[in-house]
């Protein structure tokens, strides 16, 4: 029996950013509480935790709080991480988790029916050499 439901396809979202930063800093943006905090999700949320345990096998939750005009709600996920080189690449699972890291459907949290109970993130840092001799490190 085949499955041609466009929704039960596995699809790959490659997302490109570059940054006019040291390596070291964006690394950092990815991996130290602090600055995951700042960034983590969409303009007007907020994230109040950031647990990391950046390390192959390790597990971080993160929570991003929606602004009181979407509801004010904490969502939590948690990132398995499945490979970890040094300021070059982090590889994680993303699950959708309660606020104590247990893994929950992302239906009751709302979330359309179809959506994955996991998303696989890869993560490359690759420096580029701008011409003017500065080093740029892309995402």
């Amino acid at each position: 029996m085949s499955n041609d439901n466009p929704s039960s396809k596995k699809r790959d979202l490659v997302f490109t950013r570059v940054f006019d930063a040291p390596v070291e800093l964006v690394w950092k943006a990815w991996t130290d509480p602090q600055h995951v905090m700042q960034w983590w999700g969409p303009t007007g949320f907020t994230s109040p935790l950031a647990n990391m345990d950046v390390r192959e096998g390790g597990t971080s939750l993160v929570c991003m709080r929606a602004p009181k005009e979407f509801g004010g709600q904490d969502m939590y996920n948690t990132w398995t991480y499945t490979k970890v080189v040094l300021m070059r690449e982090i590889e994680y699972l993303l699950h959708f988790a309660d606020k104590d890291g247990n893994r929950v459907d992302p239906v009751t949290m709302g979330l359309p029916p179809g959506m994955p109970q996991e998303v696989r993130n890869l993560v490359d840092l690759q420096s580029r050499r701008r011409q003017d001799g500065i080093d740029r490190h892309g995402i």
